[in-house]
């Protein structure tokens, strides 16, 4: 590990916990929470929140079929309409650096849903992607 951001900045460290907690309270579908956690971590190569996302999806009770194939959910009928869309939504705010985020790509995932659920999954991984930078800029280890 290079460095202990919770010890070397543990305001931060504390107001991102905090922050945390109140985007899990604004998500009721802990089920597209997981899955995007662990989409958006995939895509951003941290290991250590990959590996901490799934042991909390099984403990959850998501099926170990549905998590070894979210690398490649375009490509399986695993999903349901609703996690299609919230994965969509969640690798097109993480692939910023690819394109803007169009209206087709918003509309496809309010047909899905609702604007408060977008609302809270947009600032979930948003959140994610903010811990994805934490964890690999410090190589926190598996």
């Amino acid at each position: 590990m290079r460095f202990d951001f919770s010890k070397q900045t543990p305001q931060i460290y504390e107001a991102m916990l905090a922050l945390n907690t109140a985007i899990s309270q604004a998500n009721p579908d802990s089920r597209l929470v997981h899955l995007t956690k662990i989409r958006v971590s995939q895509i951003n190569g941290c290991a250590y929140c990959v590996n901490m996302h799934v042991k909390e999806a099984q403990r959850d009770g998501l099926p170990d079929m549905l998590l070894h194939l979210i690398a490649v959910w375009p490509k399986t009928s695993a999903f349901t309409a609703r996690d299609r869309a919230a994965l969509a939504w969640a690798e097109t705010l993480t692939r910023l650096e690819r394109s803007e985020v169009s209206d087709a790509d918003y509309a496809a995932v309010h047909a899905e849903l609702s604007e408060q659920e977008v609302a809270a999954l947009t600032a979930s991984v948003a959140m994610m992607n903010l811990w994805n930078r934490m964890g690999t800029g410090a190589r926190l280890p598996v």
